[in-house]
């Protein structure tokens, strides 16, 4: 059974779904939530659901030692990005042997890298005049937004919609698609 550590910076929505979605799988189970805010909502979520979680900051993210020697405490062997902000250091993206996941509010290429993240992300597709967004689960390289697509889905983009109800439209594709899509890229290692 594959053992997940979920990354995130905000509320959680996603790695509650993650977390629901693996919990009686025979595949893989999430066993820790790692966060690089201390207020993060997803601390919460994540005790809630009895699954561990700890504070690494950016700078606490340089001791590679240090992270290492906590992902090997609990014998992780693949990572999700659920809207962690941070660009993942090489050492992770070599400790789990490129077994990194990350999902995309929009469809990349377009509309991706370093700052483009949440709503910026969705105020970039209005302003460009898109007539199709949606997501992108991903794995990671050393660069923001760059890795292998693993899946996308699409959702139109309506002429008079905002960027508050873009992101529900893409959420949706987000809490329906990012589970399986993990579950996907865990029975079916790319080389």
């Amino acid at each position: 059974m594959r053992k997940i550590v979920i990354f995130a910076s905000g509320n959680g929505t996603n790695a509650e779904r993650i977390v629901k979605h693996f919990e009686n799988s025979d595949d893989a189970r999430v066993v820790l939530v790692v966060t690089n805010k201390a207020e993060a909502y997803v601390r919460q979520r994540a005790e809630r659901l009895g699954v561990d979680n700890v504070v690494l900051t950016g700078k606490d993210m340089k001791d590679d030692a240090r992270v290492t020697s906590l992902l090997d405490d609990y014998g992780v062997d693949f990572c999700v990005l659920a809207g962690y902000l941070l660009l993942v250091p090489q050492y992770i993206i070599d400790y789990f042997k490129g077994d990194v996941v990350n999902i995309h509010p929009a469809l990349l290429p377009k509309h991706g890298g370093k700052g483009m993240y949440g709503d910026r992300v969705h105020a970039d597709v209005l302003a460009c005049g898109d007539a199709v967004s949606g997501i992108t689960v991903h794995y990671i390289d050393h660069q923001f937004d760059k890795g292998c697509t693993i899946m996308q889905a699409y959702c139109p983009v309506m002429k008079d919609d905002t960027v508050e109800t873009l992101a529900q439209r893409v959420h949706s594709l987000e809490y329906t698609y990012f589970p399986t899509a993990i579950e996907y890229a865990i029975n079916n290692r790319y080389e």
